[in-house]
């Protein structure tokens, strides 16, 4: 995308038609990387096995980590990157692409190494006994181990192409290696291929991933001479305008994804009680009401470019435009989906495995969850309007109150009152109070930018 052409997405070309170009390739590779997280589930499932299923549900919390990485140093890298081409500070956006990849690529290879290195207390940790530990293990071999670093890379360059306009690129690169994750799932999974059960699945997620890095460094050789995105380590500088810009909103997005790792670490051990069955079960329920969670990211993740540079260019009323278009299609959407899961329920999950037992338990898990999603939706808008204008405490507060003060406790307390069902209505009573209190601090922070805009 040429100068010309990235002027004219971020600045004139009407909101709606602004926001569709940016969100929809995003919601797409969300919707295709939610597909092969489900591809797993599914063709695992397949093994009519629950304790191969069960490895997968109990590895997710630190796949779920890898997040905490994406978000420090790929929203964190884009939010800046996006502000500066506001600017003109053309400098700033290839410095600081660079320090995002750099960064990132550092820290998946300290992920491998303290997994390899504390393995057995941190299955443990997980909620892995006697019968899962195998397959957990095998499964986060290929996922962990081997494939941090190219888990990682995938995810922050995708952020770094999107930040100056490239959303179909950073799609096409992430859905890559999804699709191909796809169809290597049952050749590595199943008898009738490599027969590799869970271990398959973290083999597949791996080579996938590693093709998706090939991708994006292929992307930016081919356009080195009309991007400002820099991988060259000569770039990387650790200047105060960089590290602070980067890590005010990548910091706080980093721990909002560590706090929903330990979120979902209390929630699987909690259901783990109940045995392989309603671990399996809560594993399917979260994939299955992960599809309309990714619509809602894809859509917070899309527009954040576009508020970004508006936000960085002062222009304070194209900003309020492009949000409130955004956010008025994606809580339809997500509304209309949540009544079809809840109604239903039981057959979205035998879609996965045919077993009674688990489909029972899976079905009231998922009615729980889903009608959470209405709330979820605004609250992951908030959130991202407060990541793409460089307000990452305001994104940490938000965090802090989803997990610490509301879901966690509200996990105990519903188990208690009712045990291992009340576990799915959790989400419902955190992000109810979230989405109110977001709703009173976007109008704040909306009349701020326009009395400055009228007083500029």
């Amino acid at each position: 995308m040429d100068d010309r052409a990235k002027l004219e997405l971020f600045e004139n070309a009407p909101p709606a038609r602004a926001v569709m170009t940016m969100a929809v390739p995003t919601i797409i590779s969300s919707l295709v990387m939610v597909v092969y997280s489900l591809a797993d589930t599914y063709f695992v499932g397949m093994l009519g096995d629950p304790v191969q299923n069960a490895a997968v549900t109990l590895a997710s919390p630190v796949l779920l980590a890898f997040n905490a990485v994406n978000n420090l140093f790929g929203v964190g890298s884009s939010s800046l990157m996006s502000r500066a081409l506001g600017q003109k500070d053309h400098d700033t956006v290839r410095r600081t692409s660079a320090f995002g990849f750099w960064c990132a690529l550092c820290s998946g290879l300290i992920f491998s190494l303290g997994y390899t290195a504390f393995r057995g207390t941190l299955l443990v940790g997980l909620g892995a006994d006697e019968i899962t530990i195998g397959a957990t293990g095998e499964y986060l071999f290929w996922t962990v181990s081997c494939g941090a670093a190219p888990a990682i890379l995938n995810v922050v360059m995708a952020y770094l192409v999107r930040a100056e306009g490239a959303s179909l690129h950073a799609s096409i690169g992430t859905m890559s290696g999804c699709l191909l994750n796809i169809l290597l799932d049952p050749v590595f999974i199943l008898p009738w291929g490599l027969g590799m059960g869970a271990a398959g699945a973290g083999c597949a997620t791996f080579l996938s991933n590693c093709f998706a890095c090939g991708y994006f460094f292929v992307l930016l050789f081919l356009k080195r001479r009309s991007t400002y995105v820099s991988l060259s380590p000569r770039m990387v500088r650790f200047s105060r305008i960089i590290v602070v810009g980067v890590c005010m909103v990548g910091i706080p997005s980093s721990i909002q994804n560590l706090l929903n790792v330990t979120g979902m670490t209390v929630l699987n051990n909690f259901t783990s009680g109940f045995g392989a069955d309603a671990v399996a079960a809560m594993g399917i329920a979260h994939k299955v009401n992960m599809v309309p969670m990714q619509v809602a990211m894809g859509f917070s993740q899309g527009i954040m470019p576009l508020i970004s540079y508006n936000y960085g260019s002062g222009n304070a009323k194209r900003m309020k435009d492009v949000f409130f278009f955004a956010a008025q299609i994606s809580l339809g959407m997500i509304t209309v989906i949540s009544v079809g899961y809840y109604l239903g329920a039981g057959g979205l999950v035998a879609l996965f495995m045919d077993n009674p037992a688990i489909v029972g338990y899976g079905s009231r898990f998922l009615q729980g969850m889903c009608l959470g999603l209405p709330f979820l939706c605004m609250d992951f808008m908030a959130v991202g309007v407060f990541q793409a204008c460089g307000l990452g405490e305001k994104a940490l507060i938000f965090a802090v109150l989803r997990k610490i003060v509301l879901e966690i406790p509200a996990l105990y307390l519903l188990n208690w009152l009712y045990p291992l069902y009340g576990l799915a209505y959790a989400q419902l009573a955190a992000e109810v109070v979230l989405a109110t209190a977001a709703v009173v601090v976007l109008a704040r922070l909306f009349r701020g930018l326009a009395q400055k805009t009228d007083t500029a």
